[in-house]
């Protein structure tokens, strides 16, 4: 048996979680940068791609605009208001491992579109507010699940100063949003959630 010296463990953890911080930084950092680059070529196009890749409810020709529509935008303003949002979540989920990024993203992403295209109104939705919304719920959900304090903690920050968002889950707040992809992508978030919690009885 090799023994390892004194806080080797503490410098392993640390330089794991460094790891995924500059994981997370560049994933969500690309990842913008393809939605920046995605609403440039669609203005070019005068928002056409809207109308062929966002989503259109209960259009079984559009089910698969469920995999494309948080890639669009209704213009550089909507784009703008999700991009902070969405690094700052984003980047906080991925500090938790690839694994469980990708899987409250899949649940996020797959939450909203499903929502808005079984309840959505009329017209074509696009942008990645449920996947704000996605990263938002799992933040908040996920200390209680891991019994964590300084994952309860960053929950009430996040609640304290982004907690508002979550009235974009009401039908009869902010009209001009989807507030279905709102609502499905927290759905989504909280399944995550739900999935990924730490197994009871589990033996070391």
């Amino acid at each position: 048996m090799v023994l390892g010296t004194p806080g080797s463990g503490s410098g392993t953890a640390k330089e794991a979680l460094a790891e995924r911080a500059k994981g997370g930084l560049l994933f969500m950092g690309g990842f913008v940068i393809l939605l920046y680059v995605i609403e440039l070529l669609n203005t070019v196009m005068q928002h056409s791609l809207n109308g062929t890749f966002g989503l259109r409810p209960r259009n079984i020709n559009g089910f698969l605009d469920i995999l494309t529509f948080p890639l669009l935008h209704a213009n550089l303003g909507h784009l703008l208001s999700n991009t902070l949002p969405l690094i700052i979540f984003g980047f906080l989920v991925f500090l938790a491992g690839v694994r469980t990024f990708l899987t409250a993203l899949a649940f996020s992403w797959l939450g909203s579109g499903t929502v808005v295209w079984l309840i959505g109104g009329g017209g074509v939705t696009v942008g990645a507010s449920g996947l704000v919304f996605g990263f938002f719920a799992f933040l908040l959900v996920r200390g209680f699940f891991n019994r964590s304090w300084w994952q309860i903690l960053l929950s009430v920050v996040l609640f304290m100063a982004y907690g508002s968002i979550l009235f974009g889950v009401l039908p009869t707040v902010m009209g001009f949003v989807s507030w279905q992809a709102h609502l499905g992508g927290a759905v989504g978030g909280i399944t995550a959630a739900v999935v990924l919690r730490p197994k009871r009885g589990a033996t070391d």
